[in-house]
């Protein structure tokens, strides 16, 4: 499998569905110590005139030191047959098992980050800022907290500029 680096702006896609439905990979560290996990929380815009993707990590994901540690992660979308491989990076530590070979999804160097072969497409992401979600900061009372929180701790956000697109060939 090879891809082809293209631009942002050649591109045409629903960011509603791409990451609410179809989900996506985030990915942390180098192409040869890195941990990935199925997010479907996200967004992609501008801010600070740059093309952003904007992720939420739990402090208790492994993943997470992976994104905290690095400067760079990447962002890995899949088509629908490859449901049961994500399925199974969100239901599974990295800490117990190497997930990529179990879930059968190839890793793939892509500037000095770990994307996967049978992505469509891969965003390459350098982080800008992040912060840590709060209970105090909320505005709403939707019982968001209490769905989204009760046991589980509050996400850090990353906001990263997106340096890079690999789509596969």
């Amino acid at each position: 499998m090879s891809f082809k680096k293209v631009q942002l702006s050649e591109l045409s896609f629903n960011p509603f569905k791409l990451i609410g439905k179809d989900w996506m990979l985030l990915t942390g560290g180098s192409s040869d110590n890195y941990n990935t996990m199925t997010a479907s929380w996200g967004q992609l815009g501008v801010l600070w005139n740059k093309d952003v993707l904007t992720c939420y990590i739990r402090p208790n994901r492994y993943t997470f030191e992976f994104v905290e540690n690095n400067e760079y992660f990447t962002a890995s979308f899949f088509g629908e047959q490859y449901r049961q491989a994500l399925s199974f990076c969100g239901s599974h530590s990295g800490r117990d098992c190497d997930k990529a070979k179990e879930a059968g999804i190839t890793p793939a160097a892509l500037d000095g980050c770990t994307g996967f072969e049978e992505a469509d497409m891969v965003l390459v992401c350098k982080k800008l800022y992040s912060y840590d979600m709060k209970a105090e900061s909320f505005i709403s009372d939707d019982n968001l907290t209490e769905k989204f929180y009760s046991s589980d701790p509050y996400h850090r956000a990353f906001i990263a500029e997106i340096t890079a697109v690999y789509v596969r060939e």
